[in-house]
């Protein structure tokens, strides 16, 4: 029994769209390849092969076209449905990143000890960091491109502020694990001077004391996303 082809998915989408299940619907070849972003030529063999393999019936008369969608071509359109589904809802619910320990510049301490920040903290993650943040090098591509999903998240916003000196940016924190056993929050600062390939971590005790790490050590950070 011929299967479903991947390239005829958006077309039965359409029909399906149109009230193809139930009733013939009129189309024409340019209006098909314009929705599904084909050429007429490959939306009129889309309906060919489709026809040919019992997944729509179709009427011509003339220049137009009524198909109408058949049991066995909405039977396998459910099928991809459940498919589908059952992969949505059993992704990973955390994005996983891996670095090695690397020093920082040592402005972390300061930053996080200002009592602009401290109060925010305090009420809104529930703590105040230990002063300094915990500086991890992402080392490989593929964990430096998954940093950047943060950029569109809300996390926990630590807001910006002003004393007589300066303004300080705002913050963003977002609960995590530390090589799966450490509380800790990943924190994007609105003023830095890392790219993407660095991280910075804090919690309410020393991290490099409490997961006995050194520079150089290997690192795994989980944070739980809702996306």
């Amino acid at each position: 029994m011929p299967e479903l082809k991947i390239q005829h998915i958006l077309t039965l989408s359409y029909l399906l769209s149109k009230g193809a299940k139930h009733n013939y619907v009129t189309i024409t070849t340019s209006s098909l390849g314009k929705n599904i972003k084909k050429s007429q030529q490959s939306a009129s063999k889309h309906l060919l092969e489709l026809e040919q393999n019992q997944f729509i019936d179709r009427i011509i008369s003339g220049r137009n076209i009524s198909v109408k969608i058949t049991s066995k071509g909405f039977s396998e359109m459910v099928k991809l449905s459940a498919i589908l589904q059952k992969s949505l809802d059993s992704f990973p619910s955390h994005i996983e990143l891996k670095g090695t320990l690397i020093s920082g510049m040592g402005e972390g301490a300061y930053y996080m000890g200002l009592k602009g920040y401290t109060k925010q903290f305090k009420s809104k993650i529930g703590y105040i960091p230990f002063p300094g943040t915990l500086n991890v090098r992402l080392d490989q591509k593929i964990h430096q491109e998954a940093i950047k999903q943060f950029e569109t998240l809300d996390g926990i916003k630590i807001k910006s502020f002003s004393d007589e000196k300066r303004t300080y940016g705002w913050v963003k924190c977002f609960p995590a694990k530390l090589n799966n056993s450490i509380n800790c929050d990943l924190i994007l600062l609105e003023r830095t001077h890392h790219d993407n390939s660095v991280i910075e971590l804090i919690s309410k005790s020393c991290l490099r004391k409490t997961a006995k790490l050194k520079d150089g050590s290997k690192v795994t950070i989980k944070i739980p996303v809702n996306i």
